[in-house]
């Protein structure tokens, strides 16, 4: 959808229609993750954090969330150095990209463990906020609720 509405040669009309399905999309997503922290505030409801415990910068569902968004990366690097219309240099450009891509989901990866296992030592401790997305919300959005 994101690629579909970048297209230049796009008509408005599409374009609208493609914005409006992906922030729905983007409403389902925030929703999951959220749902995600849900399970683990619960996992970890019984670990009392350290006194100089520490607060991540984000939670365990959205550094899993930027971990999904890294695979779709990967997975679309890869497939441009596949491809067999372009040169030599666009396929090596593209490997590299690939590398320091894969570094980062080897990285993110390893970050994800450990902020787990930091909160369940008690080293860390979660704290959960919400996103409130208000261009959703009728009652918060005023081209919405102006109508």
């Amino acid at each position: 959808m994101e690629d579909v509405v970048r297209n230049p040669d796009i008509a408005p009309e599409e374009g609208l229609h493609w914005k409006r399905r992906i922030d729905k999309q983007n409403q389902v997503r925030t929703d999951t993750v959220e749902y995600i922290d849900s399970y683990y505030l619960q996992q970890f409801a019984d670990i009392t954090p350290k006194a100089d415990a520490r607060i991540n910068t984000e939670s365990p569902a959205w550094a899993i969330d930027r971990l999904s968004i890294l695979a779709l990366k990967v997975y679309h690097m890869a497939e441009e150095t596949k491809r067999t219309d372009v040169d030599q240099a666009h396929i090596i450009a593209c490997q590299a990209k690939l590398d320091i891509l894969l570094e980062q989901r080897k990285d993110l990866s390893q970050s994800i463990d450990e902020l787990l296992a930091d909160i369940a030592s008690g080293d860390k401790y979660m704290k959960v906020y919400k996103q409130m997305k208000m261009y959703n919300d009728p009652s918060l959005n005023p081209v919405l609720y102006k109508k």
